[in-house]
């Protein structure tokens, strides 16, 4: 019976091996990196549409202006704070219970290459109207 023993490995058959091994695990940073910041700064445009909308409920909300008003000023908002990006804005007033409510939406594409998208995402954002008293 004869036993094969185990070759010996020399470290000259290592060589080269260290600049595969960089690319693969820098591709895969890479890749893992990219994806983390597609996902920050799709959730930095959904904040600041949030926040625009949120203002533009409040100002539509005002006794003396209409809810348009509001949707004007919520675009205006989201397209300075998002470097022109196209953002599309609509408001009506709902009616809750025994009030009013001015509801604001923006509509914007999903940033997937940067700033650039393929989908759109929308946010809603509401305020109590106020009553005109005059």
């Amino acid at each position: 019976m004869s036993s094969t023993l185990p070759s010996t490995r020399s470290p000259a058959d290592d060589a080269g091996s260290a600049v595969v091994e960089f690319v693969l695990v820098g591709a895969l940073l890479v890749l893992l990196a990219t994806g983390l910041f597609q996902l920050v700064l799709t959730l930095h445009v959904r904040n600041i549409m949030l926040s625009a909308a949120s203002e533009g409920a409040h100002v539509g909300a005002l006794a003396d202006l209409t809810p348009n008003d509001g949707a004007a000023r919520a675009s205006e908002l989201a397209t300075a704070a998002l470097g022109g990006m196209t953002v599309e804005s609509t408001a009506r007033t709902v009616a809750v219970g025994d009030g009013e409510v001015v509801e604001v939406t923006l509509t914007a594409p999903v940033p997937v290459i940067g700033l650039w998208g393929v989908g759109s995402m929308s946010v809603t954002a509401h305020a109590i109207a106020e009553a005109d008293d005059g």
